[in-house]
């Protein structure tokens, strides 16, 4: 698996890193020089999400941020947004009704 993102296959870059040290010269020092130079990786940044694949599935990749930002990924969507899943708006509608029965029935007894 390693440090790859499984929608565009970004992998880490091989690099180097700089080491200087003294003043720029528009800062008015004498410039700056380079004291050293050692190789390093730039990895991808990668985050574990859960997304809904072709079969409607939901499963956990790692995928890069800009796979995210760019929309090659869509997330998985729990609920719709401001709306209850099925069975608990079945629990809903029957607690209502079982309270709109009680009402009832204490406005007839107090008659």
């Amino acid at each position: 698996m390693g440090q790859k993102c499984e929608i565009c296959g970004k992998t880490a870059a091989i690099g180097k890193q700089v080491a200087t040290r003294g003043k720029a010269k528009y800062l008015g020092g004498v410039g700056t020089k380079i004291t050293g130079i050692s190789p390093r990786q730039f990895k991808p940044n990668l985050q574990r999400i859960r997304i809904t694949d072709e079969n409607g599935a939901a499963r956990r990749v790692r995928v890069c941020t800009q796979c995210l930002k760019s929309g090659r990924v869509t997330k998985r969507i729990k609920n719709k947004p401001f709306q209850l899943p099925a069975d608990a708006m079945a629990l809903l509608a029957a607690a209502k009704e079982k309270a709109a029965q009680k009402g009832k029935k204490k406005k007839v007894s107090k008659s």
